[in-house]
């Protein structure tokens, strides 16, 4: 057994491992911007980007692009997320909807949706409607797919014994099969958040106004390369904030799962 003065020990040391690789990388980043072989427009230093947030983040600017995109990606997550569980249940269960939707599915998944931002576009005009639209358009297809791969891989013993003790159809989805389902069905979110978050992101540079993908056009357009630079650290630190969070509700919601279990130490 690790003694208690032991585990904060362990725990600062792991997350210091984890963090060197990105220290390295920014202190290269550095060394190039500094050594004069790259101009500051094409490759402008670590130290002046980290000053370029600061300022933005004390003039509120970066605050309100953060939570505008959040805002969009978030909002067509949820939708893609309830839409996308709805109908693989419904395609896993039913040969009426699977032959409705198998089509639609088989054709929209591969296909690159920002192909149909014209259109969003021309519908909806460029505001949030349009992004969130997006965002949906892109997100839904991982969640219907793990949807359905999830239920097929359901314990058929498990409806077998849920029948014959009287379940209903709908008892039988709820109580056993998406339960059952849920760690695929998780995957599939986890797949789909960052892509909502990737597309928020390219719907507003595509269309413009606030949010951090909005900041960076017009960052690009006024020849900002810091503020351009600044938007790629501010969209990572984001990207990595939602990916670690959707990992902890992973682990919270799968915690009677095999795959929470941790091998015991000595």
């Amino acid at each position: 057994m690790a003694r208690l003065g032991e585990l904060p020990l362990r725990a600062v040391a792991l997350v210091a491992t984890r963090a060197l690789p990105v220290v390295v990388l920014l202190l290269v980043w550095e060394g190039v911007a500094r050594s004069g072989q790259v101009t500051p427009f094409m490759l402008p230093a670590f130290s002046d980007v980290a000053a370029r947030i600061w300022n933005d983040a004390t003039a509120g600017d970066l605050l309100v692009n953060t939570r505008v995109t959040l805002y969009r990606a978030l909002v067509g997550f949820f939708i893609a997320a309830v839409a996308g569980v709805l109908i693989g249940a419904a395609m896993a269960r039913s040969a009426v909807a699977r032959w409705f939707f198998d089509p639609i599915v088989s054709v929209g998944f591969p296909m690159p949706k920002i192909a149909f931002l014209p259109i969003i576009m021309l519908w909806l005009g460029l505001f949030d409607v349009s992004k969130i639209a997006m965002v949906v358009l892109d997100a839904i297809f991982p969640v219907v797919t793990a949807t359905i791969a999830g239920i097929a891989g359901v314990e058929r013993e498990l409806i077998w014994s849920a029948r014959n003790m009287g379940a209903r159809e709908r008892e039988l989805i709820w109580q056993i099969v998406l339960p059952a389902a849920l760690p695929q069905i998780l995957t599939g979110l986890q797949v789909a958040l960052p892509i909502a978050l990737i597309v928020a992101i390219v719907a507003e540079m595509a269309m413009g106004g606030y949010g951090l993908g909005g900041a960076m056009l017009t960052a690009s357009r006024f020849a900002d390369s810091r503020g351009v630079f600044a938007g790629i650290v501010e969209i990572a630190v984001v990207g990595y904030v939602l990916i670690k969070a959707m990992a902890l509700l992973r682990r919270r919601l799968l915690i009677w799962h095999q795959e929470a279990l941790e091998p015991t130490t000595v």
